[in-house]
């Protein structure tokens, strides 16, 4: 009793300090601020003061961290995050409190509602709602097995980490070890909240500095489907941030883009930081254009408006992200730099990702496909043209990454549909005409040659015009004469 005390006098001493440097709002300095302003307790409650005391001795660890973070600092302990009413689904008694083990954006909510408002529209807040995408029936299915209580360890350990699980209550109260312990960012929780603020903001320091930096993103936004860490430690900005990091400013509460730092961008600073003529956004999407996820790219309020929804233009959305780059760069430089994103996104989409989709779509439509996905290389050869080359590519182009714009991206793209989709194409198609479906199969046939009849096409089916090879030739010739010290 007499240690809990002390804590709470010490405490109370560090309010003044608090209140003047912990818990400043970073707002745009031409932007009113929208989140509210917060302020520390007075002091520690008694809950929090009990549960500190046995957790520096059980969990040190997570004592010291919680020991720098700010929440330390306002007096928001255990009890404050932790408190859970006893009717809630996942409540347990623990030494003598009615606690949740979760800490959902309900609970963060209660200080941090503005945060939560935001995230509650981005992408990120439905990431958990994978249940019957491609992705979550090759690690339930073709990968996995239910061989854990049901479940398949490939999503649990897989999928379900960076997109969220489902989290479940046990009959004895216990969370379900199948959906729990999970950070994923679109975690469905028991309180019927979505989300997981620690996805981002790791327990239980809490540090903006972490948050800031790519490593953040990167536990997720990496590998062969969706590169963005490499991409971004590939590019220009990555290299400038990682020469440049003491010069970053990562521990500033205010943290402007072109006033507290301007050695390099991460990736909170293009989708989420303030800029002079904006304030801080929790939608990760709000100042995207494109949508690079799918097989064929489109803008990324296409889907919404053909609903009739009304949302953010993609207009708007980039108009909100030229903000941030003309932080650093000229409006010309940032214009031609969307020209060149832009012509790349629509090469991919209209020389392989729409026609591929035709392709897929004709073997279905003619009965060519079972219905079982997956079985049949041709499914697999689509799905690693879309799902990992051409993303690639578009991500790259979006990031100024050229090595995946291209060896990575736009090379594997070409191959995969030239000398894989193509030929497993036609031999679906004859294997259909050999067992009697000759109409379908003449119907399929027509469909590639209408595709491969495109001037994009001319060089792999012999029809270029003569002065277009000519032209090449002439560039070879000179290629060779210029590097290789050949005349002729």
């Amino acid at each position: 009793m007499e240690s809990s005390r002390t804590l709470r006098r010490f405490m109370s001493l560090l309010l003044p300090l608090a209140a003047a440097l912990s818990l400043t709002v970073a707002t745009p300095s031409q932007a009113e601020p929208k989140a509210l302003m917060l302020k520390p307790f007075k002091s520690m409650s008694e809950e929090s003061a009990k549960c500190a005391g046995c957790h520096k001795e059980k969990n040190p660890s997570l004592y010291a961290q919680w020991g720098r973070s700010k929440h330390y600092g306002a007096n928001v302990g255990c009890y404050e995050c932790h408190k859970a009413e006893p009717g809630d689904k996942d409540a347990i008694k623990h030494e003598g409190f009615s606690i949740s083990v979760i800490v959902s954006p309900k609970d963060c909510s209660q200080c941090h509602n503005q945060e939560v408002e935001e995230f509650g529209k981005s992408h990120h807040a439905n990431a958990g709602k994978i249940l019957g995408s491609l992705d979550n029936f090759l690690a339930e299915v073709v990968e996995g097995a239910g061989t854990f209580n049901g479940q398949s360890p490939a999503a649990i350990n897989g999928c379900w980490q960076c997109h969220g699980s489902e989290v479940k209550v046990l009959a004895n109260g216990d969370l379900d070890p199948t959906t729990w312990p999970n950070t994923g960012i679109g975690r469905i929780n028991p309180d019927g909240s979505i989300g997981a603020c620690t996805a981002c903001h790791q327990r239980h320091e809490f540090s903006m500095v972490q948050a800031r930096r790519p490593e953040a993103c990167g536990k997720c936004h990496l590998g062969p489907d969706h590169p963005q860490k490499e991409i971004y430690e590939e590019s220009k900005h990555g290299i400038n941030f990682y020469a440049n990091v003491d010069r970053m400013n990562l521990d500033s509460a205010k943290w402007i883009v072109g006033e507290d730092y301007d050695a390099a961008p991460t990736c909170a600073t293009c989708h989420m930081s303030a800029t002079r003529e904006q304030a801080v956004t929790h939608d990760v999407g709000s100042r995207i254009s494109w949508t690079l996820r799918p097989a064929v790219s489109e803008k990324i309020d296409a889907k919404d408006k053909a609903s009739g929804k009304q949302v953010k233009s993609w207009e708007d959305r980039r108009k909100d992200m030229q903000d941030v780059c003309q932080a650093c760069h000229t409006k010309s430089m940032t214009d031609s730099f969307y020209q060149q994103f832009d012509s790349l996104v629509n090469l991919y989409n209209d020389k392989f990702a729409t026609p591929g989709k035709t392709l897929m779509a004709t073997l279905k439509k003619e009965g060519m496909l079972t219905d079982v996905g997956f079985d049949e290389e041709i499914e697999w050869t689509w799905f690693y043209l879309w799902h990992h080359e051409g993303r690639r590519a578009r991500h790259g182009a979006a990031m100024m990454a050229p090595d995946y714009a291209q060896w990575h991206g736009m090379f594997e793209v070409a191959e995969r549909f030239y000398v894989q989709m193509v030929p497993q194409y036609l031999e679906k198609v004859d294997e259909a005409e050999h067992k009697g479906n000759k109409e379908g199969a003449d119907r399929a046939r027509k469909v590639l040659d209408e595709i491969l009849a495109k001037p994009e096409h001319a060089w792999f089916t012999g029809n270029e015009p003569e002065e277009i090879k000519k032209a090449r030739l002439e560039a070879q010739k000179a290629f060779k004469a210029r590097y290789l010290g050949e005349s002729h």
